[in-house]
């Protein structure tokens, strides 16, 4: 079960990185992992995703091709778990989702579910698990690298991406590492639920 309460996260004792800055540290960073765990706690339901053709087609309400472009990904996702197995770097991602689903969230978990074919370790976690912990705030987006490098990814209030927060002190990152974890053995396999919850959907209205 989760915990009621969760971690302090005190902006102040962390750095505020750009988004360019961050990108960049953050992939420097995972490159560098070897044996070691990361984990990446998704919380809110709309994003502003970037140079993806593929969120360009659902903006459009072209669900067909949003999904056409997902398949055309494979190989890349091949290779990206390809080099993740090969320097021993396990990426575990928890997916908090509302019911109903946002059309961005029905889209994303298309592609999480395709990703998950490929090694990467996804659950699903219903808003309600973590309703009592979120009487301050919902929960913040986060990546945890190596267990030892923490992410307060940003974002604008309309979903786009906007750097990140970066914390290194233990006393901060590993109560966060225990409760993502927690977080990911109390969730749902994404194959379980996509079949369950979101196969059967009709393809969502433009957003």
């Amino acid at each position: 079960m989760l915990e009621l309460h969760i971690p302090p996260l005190p902006a102040h004792r962390g750095q505020r990185l750009g988004n360019e800055e961050y990108l960049a540290d953050f992939r420097a960073r995972d490159a560098a992992i070897r044996n070691g765990t990361s984990w990446k706690l998704e919380r809110l339901q709309h994003f502003e995703e970037v140079g993806s053709p593929s969120r360009d087609a659902l903006r459009r309400g072209d669900w067909a091709t949003a999904l056409r472009l997902f398949e055309e990904a494979r190989d890349n996702l091949r290779g990206i778990q390809a080099d993740e197995e090969a320097r021993g770097s396990a990426f575990h991602r928890v997916r908090v989702v509302e019911e109903p689903l946002t059309p961005y969230v029905q889209w994303e978990l298309h592609s999480l579910r395709i990703s998950a074919e490929y090694g990467e370790r996804v659950r699903i976690l219903p808003a309600k698990a973590v309703a009592a912990a979120e009487g301050g705030g919902l929960l913040p987006e986060l990546t945890i690298q190596d267990d030892r490098v923490l992410f307060q990814v940003v974002y604008t209030p309309t979903g786009a991406p906007d750097g990140a927060i970066r914390f290194t002190d233990p006393d901060i990152v590993d109560p966060w590492t225990a409760y993502v974890r927690s977080a990911y053995a109390a969730a749902e396999d994404i194959a379980s639920y996509f079949d369950r919850a979101v196969a059967p959907l009709p393809p969502p209205p433009a957003a």
